[in-house]
């Protein structure tokens, strides 16, 4: 009874905001014998903002793609904001407000929402989940395919820079992150987790392929995903987490901790940061104190965590550090 009152507490804890537009068709170029773009249809929802509809093994899925500044040179790199258990990508998009950064000049990136399925297990049922182990077991939603056939889809149509593709998400987005960074390895650069952490079967199965950047955002009163894990519902420890990747990364063994203190928010940060990891690559976790299940922005817990991922992420690719 008390696994199953958890895993109710869990549930009812994993969203963001909302909003809607209006749409004018715009059909996709399927003019490549080999491509897959001739599955899916484009509505233009915002200048330079797309809804993409298409059939993944049995399942309406979609997802919006904002694109690169006209002016930004090309080809671009792909950041994937994978919303919460329950909320919705257009939820994400306006709660983490990425579009302000990637869309920029200097910013050369495609920021991608992807839709989550629904979710109806013996455990569970949800509006929309991603298939990453733990709590979400029994699914059978193949979600690491659906962001691989994403990633395939825009390249045809657009100028992608394969090595720079990377993933971030709050709660259960951040384990979808870490699940693709275990499975998808050959095409994610490096990922960031926001309240997120490892599912048992992720951590237990995971098969990397390279040196992988690693970013873990997390508050030490998150009570919907506990810094210290929460086995009845397959999470591990943020500690076992960094504990994999800076081993796999053949990382320093100690972090260097340095901690900064916000005392008009009556609160600190500590930065915990792995060091010399193959192809300079580095593990890290801002650990704020006081921080429940949310999302960070500066004036409520000192540090954005959409500054951080973006600076993160502009520092590596999938060979690692960025000359």
């Amino acid at each position: 009874m008390k696994n199953y009152l958890i895993l109710f507490i869990f549930l009812v804890s994993c969203s963001g905001g909302g909003g809607s537009i209006n749409s004018l068709e715009n059909e996709l170029n399927s003019d490549n014998e080999n491509s897959n773009s001739n599955m899916e249809k484009c509505v233009e929802e915002q200048n330079r903002m797309f809804r993409c509809d298409f059939v993944h093994k049995g399942l309406n899925r979609y997802y919006f793609i904002h694109l690169a500044h006209p002016d930004a040179q090309e080809p671009s790199s792909i950041i994937f904001n994978l919303h919460g258990y329950g909320s919705t990508a257009i939820e994400q998009m306006n709660y983490t407000n990425f579009q302000d950064f990637t869309t920029t000049e200097e910013n050369n990136f495609i920021l991608i929402h992807p839709q989550g399925a629904p979710l109806n297990t013996v455990l569970t049922s949800s509006s929309s989940h991603w298939n990453s182990g733990g709590w979400t077991i029994g699914s059978t939603v193949d979600d690491i395919d659906f962001i691989d056939t994403i990633i395939y889809l825009v390249s045809q149509k657009y100028n992608i820079n394969m090595n720079r593709i990377y993933s971030t998400g709050m709660s259960n987005g951040g384990f979808m992150s870490y699940h693709l960074a275990c499975n998808l390895s050959s095409k994610i650069a490096a990922v960031a987790s926001v309240t997120g952490s490892m599912s048992k079967q992720t951590y237990e199965s995971c098969n990397p392929t390279h040196p992988t950047a690693i970013l873990q955002i997390h508050g030490t009163l998150d009570g919907t995903v506990p810094i210290d894990g929460n086995s009845a519902l397959g999470m591990e420890s943020i500690n076992k987490v960094l504990n994999f990747w800076k081993e796999y990364n053949s990382c320093d063994s100690e972090p260097l901790i340095s901690v900064t203190d916000y005392f008009s928010l009556e609160l600190s940060v500590e930065h915990w940061e792995y060091l010399n990891c193959l192809n300079s690559t580095q593990v890290e976790l801002y650990k704020v104190d006081g921080m429940w299940h949310t999302w960070p922005r500066e004036n409520t817990f000192g540090i954005s965590a959409t500054n951080k991922i973006i600076k993160f992420f502009n520092t590596y690719d999938i060979n690692g550090k960025i000359n």
